[in-house]
């Protein structure tokens, strides 16, 4: 698969992701993508296949009104690409580490992808 084709998949993601859009956002995934999210060295989420992704997703956007990510880095090599994005989010609701709902907050993250069939089979996000 070429790199533009993986590209466009990420960004076709991300978009999908930045508009709270879950199933544009399942659209790019392999039906077996597993997704993992690692916070502080630890892993915090971890889902397998497309369904559990999704449910994981739904609940998720109603923690927010707005988020984005925006890609300003990327780095290929033969089995993934990793990119390095800027995140800004603003919450719906309160948080327990005192985040409050309209409060928005930013930090940097990483998110390594690979691809199996012309589709994203794995994402692990790191921050």
């Amino acid at each position: 698969m070429s790199k533009d084709l993986r590209m466009k998949l990420i960004k076709d993601y991300i978009d999908a992701y930045n508009k709270l859009n879950v199933n544009d956002m399942m659209e790019p995934l392999h039906d077996d993508i597993e997704f993992i999210n690692i916070s502080g060295g630890e892993i915090s989420t971890k889902t397998k296949g497309k369904e559990e992704l999704q449910k994981l997703a739904e609940q998720s956007v109603k923690y927010f009104t707005a988020r984005n990510q925006n890609i300003v880095n990327s780095e290929t090599s033969e089995d993934k690409i990793i990119i390095d994005v800027d995140y800004e989010a603003v919450m719906a609701v309160d948080l327990p580490n005192g985040i409050k709902a309209g409060e928005k907050f930013n930090l940097k993250g990483r998110s390594e992808f690979t691809f199996f069939e012309n589709k994203i089979k794995s994402i692990t996000d790191l921050s």
